[in-house]
């Protein structure tokens, strides 16, 4: 998945911003050991934060461990160096973060456990007896799936049958895999056509773990 270039341009800008607030730093007492203290400019600190605070916010959600890291070293902000130097280290691992995709993993753990859920109610629904409804529920989780595999080997999103195709092109899987997802796709949309005389209940077992394992590849 390509990354957004304004939010890769607005990390940039950040970071120049954040230079321009370190070297205003200026001398706020030296020790009897002669050290010097630091402190930043109150208000281009604050104004530098707000516009991180809103990019935080904006590119990984107000719970992300970056957005609530920052947040709260910025709620105890004095002026130090130390104190800026410490939310500057959380905004540039949140920017390495983007820049090395690792977003995007986060967003397809989560797509993968939300199908893990629903394969799990297939499974259930085949213990019980149903399997039309398994395999409807298994074919949504095979285009879903298809769709974030696309998204990983550039290919456009679209019918099932043509991610399939090109994603065996690709080189996602081979040609017997994809033989195997079509008779599933077949299956799925047998069920959903009330087509229940066309596919066992040992059919419906063998899509909803093929699917599964597809899901946890992911």
């Amino acid at each position: 998945m390509p990354l957004d270039p304004i939010v890769l341009r607005r990390f940039g800008e950040l970071n120049t911003k954040a230079e321009a607030v370190l070297a205003a730093k200026a001398v706020e007492f030296v020790s009897t050991e002669g050290k010097p203290y630091y402190k930043v400019p109150s208000d281009r600190y604050k104004e530098w934060a707000t516009n991180v605070l809103n990019l935080l916010h904006r590119t990984f959600g107000e719970s992300s461990v970056h957005y609530k890291n920052f947040s709260e070293h910025y709620s105890k902000f004095e002026g130090w160096e130390s104190h800026f130097s410490d939310s500057y280290g959380i905004f540039r691992a949140a920017r390495e973060d983007y820049e090395g995709g690792y977003l995007f993993h986060i967003r397809t753990l989560a797509k993968a456990e939300v199908l893990s859920d629903a394969l799990s109610q297939a499974k259930e629904l085949l213990a019980s007896g149903y399997k039309d409804p398994a395999c409807i529920l298994a074919r949504v989780s095979l285009e879903s799936a298809l769709k974030d595999l696309a998204s990983k080997f550039d290919v456009t999103e679209g019918k099932l049958d043509r991610m399939n195709a090109e994603l065996s092109k690709a080189g996602a899987y081979n040609m017997a895999k994809q033989k195997q997802i079509t008779a599933w796709a077949e299956i799925g949309n047998k069920a959903a056509h009330g087509d229940w005389t066309q596919y066992t209940a040992q059919d419906a077992a063998a899509m909803v773990a093929g699917v599964e394992s597809i899901v946890a590849d992911l």
